[in-house]
């Protein structure tokens, strides 16, 4: 049994790969000097962010999941604390990388490829120019069957190298045309709007979600907990399953 794979969203997770403050952010005066011109909407705190991501993690090795961290890197910035966003899956064949849609955020892959390797983890695919894909936009409805937002940050020609790779595999790549919603600069993920909590039950922003997707998760008999606009807002529909 491989000790690498995801496709399942809801599957007791065994391993987890993070990037902590300390390492992405690395101290208050680099977020102040970078905050701004990456479009974050608020300043974040450091010491604040470290406590929170200390419980975060002390959350996962409670529900018995391996915990590791990615090492500090001159080619990433803040973002980089966002780890499932350059990697477009964990497969069970090994790992399919992203291309990142923000510009700041380039060399993220570059960074996990290295650490996937020296891990032993096998790069199975990678998404090449002009393609993109990042990984809030990925959801495993099925071992055999993947959804992708079709979004800012995840375009066409991204999707259709996803399908090249898992297509010949038995698996399904239906794409999810995303709304404009506040732009491009607002980042929409179709992770942001659904996250499974077992095979059969979702929590969904369902203002958002673009009909022939809600339709295609009631003919596969997934049953919908509604998020209410004030949850939303406070990212109630991001939710990881252990």
């Amino acid at each position: 049994m491989n000790a690498y794979g995801c496709q399942s969203m809801v599957r007791p997770l065994k391993r987890v790969l993070v990037k902590r403050p300390e390492e992405a952010f690395e101290s208050q005066e680099r977020i102040d000097a970078q905050w701004q011109s990456l479009d974050y909407l608020v300043r974040p705190d450091f010491s604040r962010a470290v406590d929170e991501h200390r419980r975060f993690t002390a959350l996962l090795e409670a529900a018995d999941a391996e915990v590791a961290c990615l090492p500090a890197d001159g080619r990433t910035g803040l973002d980089a604390l966002y780890t499932h966003d350059p990697v477009a899956s964990v497969t069970d064949q090994g790992v399919i990388l992203g291309r990142m849609g923000k510009d700041a955020r380039m060399e993220e892959p570059d960074a996990l490829a290295d650490w996937f390797t020296g891990a032993g983890i096998p790069v199975a695919g990678r998404i090449e120019p002009p393609g993109s894909i990042e990984g809030g936009d990925v959801v495993w409805l099925k071992d055999d069957l993947a959804v992708i937002g079709l979004t800012y940050r995840t375009n066409g020609e991204g999707i259709r190298q996803f399908q090249a790779l898992l297509n010949p595999r038995g698996i399904d790549v239906v794409a999810v045309p995303m709304v404009h919603w506040d732009g491009p600069g607002a980042v929409l993920h179709l992770m942001s709007v659904i996250s499974l909590l077992d095979t059969d039950l979702a929590v969904v922003y369902e203002r958002l979600l673009p009909i022939p997707f809600r339709e295609m998760l009631a003919a596969l008999g997934i049953a919908l907990v509604v998020v209410p606009d004030e949850e939303y807002d406070s990212l109630g529909c991001n939710v990881l399953a252990v």
